[in-house]
């Protein structure tokens, strides 16, 4: 993927909205003007700390002329809360695998096509599962599966005219771990998500404390290990989950787990404290701790990722104004800074063309094309997260999401694995 050239009207979209005095917020071309004589829209945003940043909310209000109220909370309490209570947010912003619960439940509402002005520049990841044809598709809730709401009200593949959330914000993860405190017979050239269970890292492993994510992490490494083979890992059987879950209790009770997390902060904690060597990471974190001198790696585990693809959904109560101003801040996601933005953190937008110009060559040399830094790299809180003459473990955007394993799921057994993870972290 080379750097692209400027898109049309960038212009327009890079121009600072402003207020005219006794008139209206100056927009882009297609957005809804919200009158001054009438309080800002107030758009509330729940969500994990992923994405609901300080920066990119000052941002957007400045932007947009609207109020944000964001709500970060752990990704498997915002989604307990979602699912119950649709008017406590306007807009959901997680992951793929919260979008069966919440569409399930009735907590969020269609999102019409024709109001998302970037729609056609989204590429093929979100609407076909493959990045490039020969791409593999991994196992799993792929977003493709989960986006378009067919005639049935049920949610597919076919293309309709409305979705189930607007595809932006997406990564592969794998976990991390401190190369200073590394053994030296740990070849990075050969990373496996074994490493997760080998007894070398015993009462030094995190894992995050999500039944959607940390059970794939888990699995993944059960089966690197040749303690299990799954017939589908995106769809486990009660048998396999009971024979899995055997194993990591009985791991756990020998003390092979230092600590659950449940947000990237946390993780970053755990492994600036030495708490753990090696864990379940997000990209932020690894960011975020290398600014920091703590010189954390992000596996490419050659038994392939764990992908997802974050979703940004609006609740099925939000109506009226705040329904439009939700709708602006959804297409400012995709209007060009944001993405640059959060690739600074190691994440790709649905987009990217309209990003680049935001990033210097140098950033999408080595964000999007994976090649070593020519220069030292900042990352969103604007300390040194990349130093000249690095390369981005698992190379370009398009290798990495060739090689996913598995997507972040709601497995048709959701309900028995929750009960089966709970019973693992109280073990």
């Amino acid at each position: 993927m080379s750097r692209p050239t400027a898109l049309p009207g960038n212009s327009i979209n890079r121009r600072r909205r402003t207020l005219l005095k006794g008139g209206i917020l100056c927009l882009a071309a297609g957005s809804v003007p919200f009158a001054i004589g009438k309080p800002k829209p107030t758009v509330r945003v729940m969500g994990t700390h992923v994405t609901l940043q300080e920066t990119l909310r000052q941002r957007a209000m400045e932007d947009l002329g609207i109020n944000l109220q964001f709500e970060p909370k752990g990704s498997a309490a915002v989604l307990q809360k979602a699912s119950m209570n649709p008017g406590s947010f306007d807009l959901y912003e997680q992951w793929s695998n919260s979008i069966n619960v919440l569409w399930r439940s009735r907590a969020i509402q269609p999102i019409e096509k024709k109001r998302l002005r970037y729609w056609e520049e989204i590429n093929p990841l979100s609407k076909t599962g493959k990045i490039v044809e020969n791409a593999r598709m991994g196992a799993g809730d792929a977003p493709h599966k989960i986006l378009h709401i067919q005639d049935d009200g049920t949610l597919g593949t076919t293309h309709t005219d409305t979705i189930s959330f607007l595809p932006y914000v997406h990564n592969v993860d794998s976990f991390g771990y401190d190369t200073s405190r590394t053994p030296e017979e740990v070849d990075i050239n050969n990373e496996s998500w074994g490493w997760m269970l080998e007894s070398r890292f015993s009462g030094q492993v995190g894992v995050v404390n999500d039944p959607t994510i940390g059970l794939f992490d888990l699995a993944l490494a059960a089966q690197a290990k040749g303690f299990i083979q799954f017939e589908d890992i995106g769809a486990m059987t009660e048998s396999e989950l009971d024979e899995l879950f055997t194993i990591l209790i009985e791991l756990k009770q020998l003390q092979h787990f230092s600590g659950f997390w449940t947000s990237v902060p946390e993780s970053v904690q755990f492994m600036k404290s030495k708490r753990v060597l090696i864990e379940s990471m997000f990209s932020p974190a690894v960011s975020a701790l290398n600014g920091q001198n703590i010189p954390v790696r992000f596996a490419a585990p050659k038994e392939g990722y764990r992908g997802w693809h974050g979703v940004m959904c609006l609740s099925a109560a939000t109506e009226g104004r705040s329904k439009d101003a939700a709708y602006e801040y959804m297409n400012w996601w995709l209007s060009g800074w944001p993405g640059a933005f959060i690739a600074r953190q190691g994440y790709y937008i649905s987009n990217p063309q309209r990003s680049a110009q935001y990033l210097s060559q140098a950033e999408w040399d080595y964000w999007y094309q994976g090649k070593p830094a020519t220069e030292t790299l900042l990352g969103t809180d604007g300390k040194p997260s990349v130093n000249k003459g690095e390369q981005r473990s698992g190379g370009s955007y398009e290798s990495r999401f060739s090689n996913v394993a598995v997507w972040n799921t709601v497995m048709p057994t959701y309900e028995y694995s929750l009960q089966k993870w709970y019973e693992f972290i109280t073990s």
